[in-house]
């Protein structure tokens, strides 16, 4: 009978000491979240309430597991068992924390910033700090389990010896990989591109969307995603209409008839950009800028705060402009002048072949 019973007062004792204590703490976590509603910290604790009761678990199973006297000549692989769960889950709480900890303190400086610029660069900054972090964890973790076999430790002093000779090679076999890497770092720190920046990349347009160690995603306004390595930004040119301030100005051309109202299209561009809520009000203007033996090009200059807004103002001014023009100057429209040419002064029209026939044609008389 105590056979049976040792185990299970072991076992069951370990599970519900984890639970009562994991139910415990976040009970604390949740008072805690509702008395500091201005911090995110609490709540993103408590995410790791899993990895957590598994550490817990694992902790307990492993230190009192030799007085369970269950299965004791599998002993060494239980044991070794619970070590690479304990070492794991820590690895995964440790993960958890810092996680929690990082996006506290960036919700905290998003809030007492209002450069979106700045704001972005240290989100791009923060996501990939913790994605390095996340990498050393798990290394840490992985080399941590595989000591845990002695053939592992044995061969340790031989895999130190070579180390210089396998990081030649490793270096060589991993030179595109190194160099997306610190590429990953150099924009992460040297703030060439944040997340939430408008790029224009290889003729495509799209903001980008997130921003790892070795790659860079794009996302383009028709929802594709264009997925590219980070050495590319640091080796080629690119647009960002975000570098600096966000501001943007941007240009609509029409190609009208000579005759177009100029005056009354200045009036009525700043009548629609009133109308406009994408307009930001710094600037507006209209002018004639080139003309050819058929029509005029008039260019006009809108504002507004940011390369989407820039979008929906000059769509909204050329559909309501041409549409004015086609209902109060249809005259204005470009067209094929089909009408007979103005004569130069002085000149004698030369006439018609109606003109010349009744000119030569003899009066008829009514003899027969």
């Amino acid at each position: 009978m105590e056979n049976v019973l040792r185990p299970l007062i072991v076992i069951g004792s370990s599970v519900a000491l984890t639970l009562a204590i994991g139910w415990v703490t976040d009970l604390l976590l949740r008072k805690a979240d509702a008395r500091n509603s201005d911090t995110p910290l609490w709540e993103l604790l408590r995410r790791g309430r899993i990895p957590y009761q598994l550490v817990l678990c694992a902790a307990m199973l492993r230190g009192s597991y030799d007085q369970a006297e269950l299965l004791e000549q599998h002993h060494a692989g239980i044991g070794r068992t619970l070590t690479l769960v304990l070492i794991g889950s820590a690895a995964w709480l440790v993960i958890r924390i810092a996680a929690a900890i990082v996006e506290t303190s960036y919700s905290r400086y998003a809030r007492a910033h209002r450069d979106v610029a700045r704001v972005r660069r240290v989100r791009t900054q923060v996501e990939l700090i913790m994605r390095v972090v996340s990498a050393i964890v798990i290394v840490v973790a992985a080399a941590s389990m595989l000591l845990t076999f002695p053939a592992m430790r044995a061969a340790g002093a031989s895999l130190l010896a070579s180390a210089g000779i396998l990081g030649i090679v490793a270096g060589v076999a991993a030179q595109s990989t190194l160099s997306n890497l610190f590429a990953g770092l150099q924009i992460a720190f040297g703030d060439m591109v944040r997340i939430g920046d408008t790029v224009v990349v290889n003729e495509e347009w799209g903001t980008v969307e997130e921003i790892t160690l070795t790659f860079l995603t794009v996302r383009t306004w028709d929802e594709r995603r264009i997925t590219m390595p980070v050495s590319y930004f640091t080796s080629n040119p690119f647009e960002n209409w975000s570098r600096g301030t966000p501001q943007m100005t941007g240009i609509v051309y029409w190609h009208l008839d000579h005759s177009a109202p100029i005056e009354a299209m200045r009036e009525k561009l700043r009548d629609i950009l009133r109308q406009c809520p994408a307009w930001d009000g710094r600037a507006y203007n209209l002018v004639v800028t080139d003309s050819t033996p058929n029509t005029i090009q008039v260019r006009a200059l809108v504002t507004a705060k940011d390369a989407d807004d820039i979008w929906t103002v000059r769509v909204a001014v050329r559909e309501e402009m041409i549409t004015w023009l086609s209902a109060e100057h249809p005259y204005a429209l470009p067209r094929v002048n089909t009408s007979e040419a103005v004569l130069a002064p002085n000149r004698i029209p030369s006439p018609d072949r109606a003109t010349l026939r009744k000119a030569y044609e003899f009066p008829r008389t009514g003899r027969g």
